[in-house]
Order: C-alpha cells, then sequence, then structure tokens
C-alpha cells in the first residue's frame, strides 16, 4: 500500500497554448488541458486566459500553490507583449508608475521595449496584422494578478495587446517549451520555490484567513 502522505509532489510546466482553456474539463468541448497533461490529480497553480499563451506551472502541492496565487505576496510574473503601434516614452513611464483601471490603480511595473521581436514558436492562428499599423513589443513583470491585467493595462495607454506569452512564474522559466510540451521540474526549480515559501514571513493569521480561497484563481 502507497503512503500518500509520503508520496513526492508532482510540479509541472507546461507551455500552454493559445485557444486552450486553463482547466481540465468543458461541458462546451472546448480544447482544456487534459488533451495536453495526461496527469491526474495536478491543477493549475493559477490561470492563463484562453488567448494568452506560455508558462503554467501545475501541482498536487496545494499549500505551495495558495504561496504562489496570494497577491498578498507579490510574486513576479513575466510576460512578452506584442502590441499595436510602437509605444513610446510617455506609455511606458504610465505602465512602470501604475495604470489607473477599472478596479484601481496598478502597483509599478518593470517594463522594457524590445528592440528587436523575441525568439517564440509561431502562433496558431496568427495574429491579425493591419498592414497601416505597425506592431512592438514588451517585457513585462508585474506583482499581481488581476483578470486579464496585462491587456487591461496595455490598452488603458494606447498600446492593445494582440499577443500575450507568459515567461516566467517567480524563478521558473518557460525556457525551451514548445506550445503543448510539458516537463517535469527539476530537484533546483523545486527547491527554489519552496525556499520563496519558506523565505516569506507569514501573514498575520486574521489577513491569511481572509486572503484563502480556490487557488486556481487567475493571474
Amino acid at each position: 500500500m502507497i503512503d500518500k502522505v509520503s508520496r513526492p509532489f508532482r510540479y509541472i510546466a507546461l507551455f500552454k497554448p493559445y485557444d486552450v482553456l486553463c482547466q481540465f474539463s468543458d461541458a462546451q468541448g472546448r480544447p482544456t488541458l487534459k488533451s495536453l497533461v495526461p496527469i491526474t490529480g495536478i491543477y493549475p497553480v493559477g490561470r492563463l486566459d484562453r488567448d494568452s499563451e506560455g508558462l503554467l506551472l501545475l501541482t498536487d502541492d496545494g499549500g505551495l500553490a495558495h504561496h504562489l496565487t496570494d497577491p498578498r505576496y507579490e510574486h513576479p510574473k513575466t510576460y512578452l507583449a506584442q502590441v499595436e503601434r510602437v509605444t513610446d516614452s510617455e506609455a511606458l513611464g504610465t505602465l512602470r508608475q501604475g495604470v489607473w483601471l477599472n478596479d484601481g490603480r496598478t502597483r509599478p511595473a518593470h517594463v522594457e521595449l524590445l528592440t528587436t521581436p523575441p525568439a517564440l514558436p509561431d502562433r496558431s492562428p496568427p495574429i491579425r496584422f493591419r498592414k497601416n499599423v505597425p506592431t512592438s513589443w514588451l517585457r513585462l513583470t508585474i506583482r499581481e494578478g488581476r483578470n486579464r491585467q496585462v491587456r487591461r493595462m496595455t490598452a488603458a495607454v494606447g498600446h492593445p495587446t494582440l499577443r500575450l506569452v507568459r515567461i516566467a512564474i517567480g524563478p521558473i522559466s518557460l525556457g525551451d517549451l514548445e506550445p503543448g510540451r510539458w516537463r517535469e521540474l527539476d530537484l533546483d526549480e523545486i527547491a527554489r520555490l519552496r525556499a520563496i515559501r519558506d523565505d516569506t514571513p507569514r501573514l498575520h493569521p486574521s489577513r491569511e484567513s481572509r486572503s484563502r480561497g480556490r487557488w486556481s484563481k487567475p493571474f
């Protein structure tokens, strides 16, 4: 008989493709994680929207997952965003200082305008290009997880997002994974994730209880 208490947790990194729901079932028959990751008992750590791509962590370690998705801990998440038009210094400054959205002002973000497009796999289907509208690429790191936050931030400064790819969650990076492919985290990556949890001061019990909820809430 297997000792479930001592059984090692599973930690999976997946390149979630475009148009895949961040769940394992769907009543409408839309593409889900089930067709990509044939492992039972693991769940997404946070979520990516259906029209977003990139790094998704999955695990059965609920304690660590809760810690990574709790917005009070401000764990960084890094994205590559292809946006309409060439982003100017004013828009970059606003993104860095915080953008006013309908649910309040965002926290300051680290934002970099890339001089060349990043080396990413092609998206299927490709984004819709407009002949007379150039695009630019941004690298953004945020420390909160509001619904469709990056898309709303870039739209608020006049640069709607055309393609969004998450490339890192804390110390874990997407690396050279291809869309739809996954891998087990190595021992060093697992240790770095656990170090984040162990090195972070615990919340006051009353505040921690208010922050608890379903740990697969959206990023």
